[in-house]
């Protein structure tokens, strides 16, 4: 993707479904100056402003002030809760343009103040004498985790209508994402006994073939969940009223050609959790074992006091 045609990022959407058109549109900045853009947020009825939107929408704003080549890294900080009454503005700061590497810092505002700063390394392709990876998990298919086969499920065979909404919920058509989690049951008190998790995901429809807007979904993507591996040992989640997570930062390495449109595997585990807060880690995964992003994030994590 170059500078000048700016992401193919810009689609004509008429023909897709919502859920991909907000997708695109997500990451379908306006740029309002050199090297200054603006983001929309499509859920304002959100206490915050979801973290994979700034590291996606970040990224975007990166990839537009590039010619040709793509990120290989991103490291960042999330620094004030972003507010979604209101559009974010990114800032982009060219630091290196080299024949091989180019780097970005990229700061997101909103009411005067940054929110959100990220660095981002971009890599032109070249050949290496070195290429290992480690082997993917052997987890379940997406063809063996639908809505169908997890209400099959031993926990599901007195199933509340609160459960059976929750898998409704969980697999309808409309999520920006598409996921499909192998322990299913954490959700409702399983533990996980050795903190390992794994889940399906990819962009609901087709997207067009541009290398970098499926680099950007992924980076919007992969905030999602990530943060609830650090408590899936003890049998909770981060969806449980009393958790209070946060993410702190997030760090991303893209290793070989994927598209975010085909189901890619996440595997997920948490090293450490102290002092309210929790390290987790990802890898990421096509179908066929590949391995093509690594992914880390610290965040807090918070169990809210009962009032007495």
């Amino acid at each position: 993707m170059t500078a000048s045609d700016g992401a193919q990022l810009r689609i004509e959407s008429h023909f897709m479904s919502k859920s991909l058109n907000d997708l695109i549109t997500l990451l379908d900045l306006e740029q309002i100056e050199v090297n200054l853009f603006r983001g929309v947020n499509l859920h304002k009825n959100r206490q915050r402003v979801f973290g994979g939107q700034v590291i996606g929408q970040a990224l975007v704003a990166g990839c537009r002030t590039v010619e040709t080549i793509m990120p290989h890294s991103l490291h960042c900080y999330f620094i004030l809760p972003g507010d979604p009454q209101i559009p974010i503005v990114y800032q982009v700061e060219r630091l290196r343009d080299g024949k091989s590497y180019a780097t970005r810092r990229i700061t997101a505002v909103q009411h005067g103040a940054a929110i959100f700063e990220m660095m981002v390394s971009f890599h032109a392709v070249e050949e290496g004498v070195f290429d290992h990876q480690e082997k993917m998990p052997d987890v379940p298919t997406p063809d063996q985790l639908t809505a169908e086969d997890i209400l099959k499920l031993p926990i599901f065979r007195e199933p509340s209508e609160k459960m059976t909404e929750f898998v409704r919920r969980y697999y309808q058509s409309d999520r920006l994402v598409e996921m499909r989690a192998v322990e299913f049951g954490r959700y409702f008190g399983e533990k996980v006994e050795d903190g390992r998790i794994h889940i399906w995901f990819r962009a609901p429809q087709h997207l067009p073939d541009d290398p970098a807007l499926h680099i950007c979904a992924l980076a919007y993507a992969s905030d999602y969940s990530l943060l609830d591996v650090s408590v899936s040992r003890y049998g909770r989640s981060l969806f449980n009223k009393d958790m209070m997570p946060a993410s702190l930062d997030h760090a991303m390495w893209f290793h070989r050609p994927f598209r975010a449109d085909e189901w890619l595997l996440y595997a997920q585990d948490s090293p450490s959790s102290q002092d309210g807060r929790g390290l987790t880690r990802g890898q990421i995964f096509r179908s066929d074992g590949t391995l093509v992003a690594s992914v880390a994030q610290e965040g807090s994590v918070r169990v809210r006091r009962k009032a007495f």
